[in-house]
């Protein structure tokens, strides 16, 4: 197979990549060291937009997300109406996408796996129009991740006076009324907190924090929250140490291929991918099957073809002689 061409974006602004002190130069002597030849983008003063457009028109066979989730995401949306592979580097807070994957997230060996890495085709989700990997999340919690981001990067005392914020604001919270239905004709209306649509299911696990084992199952998995007090917060923050969230009372959890949410609010405020947006209502959600291509470490990719072979031959089994 002959060599990858790698195109990399470099979203300088990402809090990782300054604190990190990544620069242009540091990168490319990273991927010097490991023999891969790349074109960086780091230029602060053109929009993400034009330079994910330069990526996807140039002759690069993968274009390479050097930032935060919100970066993965945007070069996402490009990539999947393309031929080109989508590649990440660890450079966020959370990482999510990298990690599902099985990524390392240290950078320097991060950079050296992608020479072995292989294609692996992920589900894509969208909500009116608006592609996302991970989640939407309706309610409470993104007025709450708004607030994280207004204290980024600011000292202790804006960090307490958060914690007053998030603790005042949970114990008011009204709940949302909304209209859920579903692709298969059923629909029920719900008094939520919050409500999040995931692309594919989150797993069960000691410490696995909103992590997925599978990347393309072709459902959208709703987790309902009935309620969120301050005492549900600890609640449900012990159980997602211990592994065992899932069956706490006040969680609803459903799958569907296709998911509209109405709401008597003309606009709905939502964080999607961690980046928080209004939306005007009804929200439409949909996935798209197996529909981005993206490098992934090597055991990813075997796993994902002994599912297949496994499903193909359960299929077969149950087929008429």
């Amino acid at each position: 197979m002959s060599q990858r061409r790698f195109h990399l974006v470099l979203n300088v602004n990402s809090g990782t990549v300054q604190a990190l002190g990544v620069t242009s130069d540091t990168l490319k002597a990273m991927f010097a060291e490991q023999g891969l030849e790349v074109t960086i983008d780091a230029d602060p003063d053109t929009e993400l937009s034009d330079r994910i457009r330069r990526a996807i028109e140039g002759d690069a066979d993968t274009i390479i997300a050097a930032g935060g989730d919100g970066t993965v995401t945007a070069l996402a949306t490009a990539i999947v109406h393309s031929d080109k592979n989508l590649a990440i580097l660890p450079l966020g807070t959370a990482n999510l996408l990298a990690r599902d994957l099985g990524m390392p997230l240290d950078l320097r060996e991060a950079i050296g796996a992608l020479r072995d890495m292989e294609p692996l085709a992920i589900d894509v989700s969208e909500v009116n129009g608006t592609i996302f990997l991970h989640k939407a999340v309706i309610g409470v919690i993104p007025e709450l991740a708004a607030g994280r981001e207004y204290i980024r990067g600011q000292g202790v005392g804006a960090k307490i006076g958060f914690m007053r914020y998030f603790f005042r604001r949970i114990s008011r919270a009204r709940r949302l009324a909304l209209e859920i239905s579903t692709g298969d004709g059923q629909s029920r209306v719900e008094r939520v907190q919050a409500i999040a649509v995931a692309s594919n299911a989150y797993d069960e696990g000691l410490g696995r924090f909103f992590h997925r084992d599978k990347l393309d199952t072709g459902l959208l998995t709703i987790y309902v929250l009935h309620h969120l007090r301050v005492a549900d917060v600890f609640r449900l923050a012990t159980g997602m140490l211990a592994g065992h969230w899932r069956d706490y009372d006040a969680l609803s959890i459903s799958t569907a291929r296709t998911v509209t949410i109405r709401s008597k609010k003309p606009r709905l405020q939502l964080m999607i991918d961690g980046e928080v947006q209004s939306m005007e209502a009804p929200l439409h959600f949909k996935i798209y099957p197996r529909a981005l291509s993206v490098l992934a470490p090597l055991q990813a990719v075997k796993a994902e073809i002994a599912d297949e072979r496994s499903d193909t031959g359960e299929q077969a089994q149950g087929q008429p002689a």
